[in-house]
């Protein structure tokens, strides 16, 4: 299962992105992951919950993105769910077609390892492709 938070940048995406992770890791029975392209936020997420600073790491493309996230989910047999801010930045995602690309990715490897995503865009809603704009949870 995939969620998406969109909105322009400045709307509140990651203070959403926050709440609710902090709240889900509550409640969780296995795992949970935050990935973003920072340690900034460390201090507001609850300690159960495993922060990775994407650009830490040698991940110049959506492909390589979506093996390091296939990395994580093959080393924790308990992940239940993913959280990832800004996305299209840690992604390394340019255009509509990377995005497409990769949201069928994480849909397959959500389905097959039971991993939930959920994704901060920095876009409007009406200017995701269509794939995109049928997960999105909340619109800024």
């Amino acid at each position: 299962m995939i969620e998406i938070i969109c909105g322009e940048k400045g709307k509140g995406k990651t203070k959403e992105l926050l709440a609710k992770v902090n709240h889900e890791v509550v409640s969780a029975s296995g795992s949970v992951v935050y990935l973003d392209k920072s340690q900034k936020h460390m201090y507001e997420l609850n300690n159960k919950i495993r922060l990775i600073n994407v650009m830490d790491y040698p991940v110049t493309n959506c492909d390589e993105f979506l093996g390091f996230i296939c990395g994580i989910v093959s080393q924790d047999h308990d992940l239940e769910e993913m959280y990832l801010d800004s996305f299209l930045t840690i992604a390394s995602i340019e255009d509509d077609s990377e995005i497409v690309k990769a949201i069928e990715k994480l849909d397959v490897i959500s389905e097959k390892y039971k991993v939930r995503f959920v994704l901060s865009v920095s876009r409007n809603k009406d200017s995701l492709p269509e794939c995109a704009k049928a997960k999105v949870t909340i619109s800024l």
